[in-house]
C-alpha cells in the first residue's frame, strides 16, 4: 500500500515547510522526487539541503514560480525530458500575510492581485501546464494544499481565505473534468507550525492551541501524511478535501 518505488511525484513549493515534509514523505515510500523551489523563499544552499535529506533516487530541484507562466513552461520540458511523466502532483507553494480583517485599506488591488496569483493562478496554471504529463501517466493525482479559511472565512486576511475558498472548487471542478484518468484531491489544514504567515510564532501557535480540541497545531508532517495517504489509502476519493486541522472547525 505505501510502495511508490515506481512512481514519479513532483512537489510545487518543494522547498517551503509543507512542501519539503512531503517530498520526503515521497521518497520516504520509495517514489522518485522532483521539487520546485522559487529564488528568495530559500537559498541554493537550503535546496542542496533538501536534496541531501530525501534518498530517493534520480531527485530533481528544479526552479520555478507559479506566477510566472513561462517559468512552468519550462519545468514542464524539463520534467518531460528527464522523467516523461508525472504519477503525483502536490500543489504546496503560496504566500500569505497577516492583516485583520476589519482593515479593507490594506488590501490594496496589488496587493490582491499578488494573492490570487500565486495562491489561485498559479496553482491552475501549474495544472494546465503540467496536465499533458499527467495524463501520460494514465493513473494520475493532483494534490491543492488548501486551509480551513475557505470553509470558516478566519484566515491570515480575507483575501487569502478567499483564495482558499476558490482552490477547493478547483478540486471539484478538476476531479469531475478529469476522472478517471486523473484524481483530484485537497488537503485543508489548520495552524500549521512553519512560519507560513510572517510575524506568527510560538506565542502565536500556543495561544491557538488552547482552543483546538487536539490541543496543539500541526506539524508539516501532519499535512504531508494526508497528503500521502491521498495516493495511498484513498484511493477510491477524488473531489474532496480532507480537513487536517485537530478539530479547529469544530
Amino acid at each position: 500500500m505505501y510502495d511508490l518505488s515506481n512512481k514519479i511525484a513532483v512537489v510545487i513549493g518543494g522547498n517551503g515547510g509543507v512542501g519539503a515534509a512531503t517530498a520526503a514523505a515521497f521518497a520516504e515510500a520509495g517514489a522518485t522526487v522532483a521539487v520546485t523551489w522559487r529564488r528568495g523563499e530559500r537559498d541554493e544552499a537550503g535546496v542542496a539541503q533538501l536534496r541531501d535529506e530525501l534518498e530517493a533516487q534520480g531527485y530533481a530541484a528544479v526552479e520555478a514560480d507559479v506566477a510566472d507562466t513561462a517559468s512552468l513552461k519550462r519545468l514542464r520540458q524539463s520534467v518531460e525530458e528527464r522523467f516523461g511523466r508525472i504519477d503525483i502532483l502536490v500543489h504546496a507553494s503560496g504566500f500569505t500575510k497577516a492583516i485583520p480583517h476589519t482593515d479593507l485599506d490594506a488590501l490594496d488591488d496589488e496587493f490582491i492581485d499578488r494573492m490570487f496569483a500565486v495562491n489561485w493562478r498559479g496553482q491552475f496554471a501549474t495544472m494546465r501546464e503540467l496536465l499533458p504529463l499527467l495524463q501520460a501517466s494514465g493513473d494520475a493525482l493532483s494534490v491543492f494544499i488548501s486551509s480551513i479559511a475557505a470553509s470558516n472565512g478566519v484566515g491570515s486576511n480575507i483575501a487569502y481565505c478567499a483564495a482558499k475558498s476558490g482552490t477547493e472548487t478547483l478540486v471539484k471542478s478538476l476531479a469531475r473534468a478529469f476522472a478517471p484518468g486523473i484524481r483530484v484531491m485537497g488537503v485543508s489544514p489548520g495552524v500549521i507550525d512553519t512560519g507560513f504567515v510572517p510575524g506568527r510564532g510560538a506565542d502565536f501557535n500556543n495561544k491557538v492551541a488552547q482552543s483546538i480540541p487536539l490541543k496543539r497545531v500541526a506539524s508539516a508532517g501532519d499535512v504531508a501524511g494526508a497528503v500521502l495517504a491521498c495516493a495511498t489509502h484513498l484511493r477510491y476519493a477524488t473531489g474532496t478535501t480532507l480537513v487536517v486541522d485537530g478539530g479547529r472547525l469544530l
